[in-house]
């Protein structure tokens, strides 16, 4: 058999060579929307790699990103990668300090950045003593001043031909660097192979993951700087499908207005984007017009977001894991013919888990002892992975991750069963034990979430003097809605175990997330530390 390499670039070549006309719409930074094609794209990022070679970007070297969905990024990721260097894209929701630590680490040569975050590129520019160049992703008329010395993208562009032929390598060359979010200590590179790259995409379009086909319209609301949103913009010139990209316009409002006006058919995103969203269309008693399916990942959506999403909208879920460490996806949940007769509590149980184990990933749960534990839905454990696109190492972290015989310890307390659906228990970090007995904090934050007064819950374990630790449960309530303490803890009464009952309820009018739009409980413990012990150990 020919043995050809696994290269990025041939997901563009192939979307121009047989699917030339389909669009990319993007709302952008600047205002408006901007169509073209994916040929147009392709022809934009050979025109770009010539760019890179001109402002002495090598092979193996750094092109950083600040940047939200759009199609100067979408390009960015295939001129950077298909001439051989790598596309790093910095998620710009970090702090500062963070940001400059992920540039200078990386030792980004050039820093491409949307209009949105010039306050920081001139922040953090001083520390970065590695960057050349800093490039605004935008045309000259809205090129803003600046004391740095800014190129602009399209006078780039506009510059140089598109007679660029994509070179052939290695397919274990480094194609993208990602770091994770780095709430507890510096954030770490994870470096993504091509081959890698090429074979999550595959797999990632299977008919029982996210399944995108050319008949289908995308629009990824999780961001491009996290983890590659995805592997959405690989996935998706791959199989041909129409791809929308939000911009900046991330509210419920803003992606409502695309959806309809695109017919966009699959999206995916965290659930704190779809309880924002939900509340829109709550509020302007709008349905989305189309059959809808959503990957919802980044952390457990409740059984309640699933429930109203389908009910009331329509709306497929298929509930995912993965992490910064697995490119990301590790599990997707969709159904098996089985299920079918199955009575609606038992499809539920299955389908409020993190899915079914993709093929080309390995998953087991181990004890304390590194024991592997059987796959029966009940037996919980430190869940590792292996596979194609798993991490097997940090960039530039010698001996880091320690790998447990070839496997990757992802951090989280998992089940799983004997079709390798896998449930998320809690993370290693977040799993609350109190008096000898382990409480889960997402199990919790999901009965939490079906009340109807909840819009968001997070629970966090708490030192306690009697019982080493114990929930307290933080609840937002939803606009024009209220409920106590008591009914709260009432409500929770008929669906936990009594010592899994919070010792407390306190209501806020916002829960801390995190960059990637998760709930940021290093916080939440910081804000509420010594709650119980002030409290004299109540309950």
């Amino acid at each position: 058999m020919m043995q050809r390499p696994l290269l990025v670039s041939s997901l563009i070549r192939h979307a121009d060579a047989c699917h030339g006309d389909t669009e990319i719409v993007t709302r952008l930074t600047e205002g408006g929307l901007h169509r073209y094609t994916y040929r147009d794209s392709h022809r934009r990022a050979r025109q770009l790699a010539r760019v890179w070679q001109r402002l002495g970007v090598q092979a193996g070297d750094r092109v950083g990103t600040l940047a939200w969905n759009n199609h100067r990024h979408f390009e960015i990721y295939f001129a950077t990668s298909g001439m051989g260097a790598i596309c790093h894209t910095v998620n710009p929701r970090l702090f500062p300090e963070q940001v400059a630590y992920i540039i200078g680490h990386a030792e980004d040569a050039v820093v491409c950045f949307d209009l949105t975050f010039l306050k920081l590129v001139e922040a953090v520019a001083p520390k970065c003593p590695s960057v050349r160049h800093w490039v605004a992703m935008t045309d000259r008329a809205h090129l803003p001043a600046s004391a740095l010395p800014l190129l602009c993208s399209e006078d780039l562009l506009a510059a140089e031909g598109d007679g660029y032929e994509w070179p052939e390598f290695d397919e274990l060359t480094a194609a993208a660097l990602c770091y994770t979010s780095g709430t507890t200590g510096n954030p770490k590179g994870v470096l993504y192979s091509h081959r890698a790259t090429l074979l999550h995409a595959y797999a990632i379009n299977l008919p029982d993951v996210m399944g995108l086909s050319a008949r289908d319209t995308v629009l990824p609301v999780v961001p491009m700087f996290h983890v590659n949103a995805w592997g959405i913009p690989y996935a998706a010139p791959q199989a041909g499908a129409k791809l929308v990209l939000p911009g900046p316009g991330l509210d419920g409002a803003s992606l409502c207005e695309l959806y309809c006006a695109e017919k966009v058919t699959i999206t995916a995103g965290v659930p704190t984007i779809w309880l924002n969203t939900l509340a829109h269309l709550r509020e302007k008693n709008l349905r989305l017009p189309l059959p809808h399916r959503t990957i919802i990942g980044g952390s457990a959506a409740s059984a309640a977001l699933i429930h109203a999403l389908e009910g009331e909208q329509g709306i497929e879920v298929r509930h995912g894991w993965g992490m910064t460490e697995t490119s990301p996806a590790g599990t997707i949940n969709t159904f098996k013919a089985k299920h079918a007769g199955w009575p609606a509590e038992r499809r539920d149980a299955v389908h409020c888990t993190q899915g079914r184990i993709l093929p080309g990933i390995e998953l087991r749960i181990v004890d304390e002892e590194g024991r592997e534990l059987p796959r029966d839905g009940r037996a919980f454990g430190q869940l590792q992975a292996r596979g194609h696109w798993v991490c097997g190492g940090y960039f530039r972290m010698p001996g880091e991750p320690q790998l447990a015989d070839g496997w990757f310890n992802t951090g989280d307390v998992a089940t799983l069963d004997e079709d390798g659906y896998m449930r998320i228990v809690d993370r290693t970090k977040d799993i609350i034990k109190s008096g000898g007995e382990w409480i889960s904090s997402v199990e919790l934050e999901n009965v939490a979430l079906g009340h109807p007064a909840v819009a968001l819950a997070a629970v966090v374990g708490l030192p306690h003097p009697r019982w080493e630790e114990r929930p307290l449960l933080v609840v937002v309530k939803r606009p024009g809605h209220d409920v106590t303490a008591e009914q709260m803890l009432d409500f929770l009464r008929a669906k936990v175990a009594k010592w899994w009952l919070p010792d407390a309820v306190v209501f806020a009018d916002a829960i801390p997330l995190t960059a990637t739009g998760k709930i940021y409980k290093t916080k939440l413990r910081e804000i509420h530390a010594g709650f119980y012990m002030k409290a004299g150990g109540a309950g």
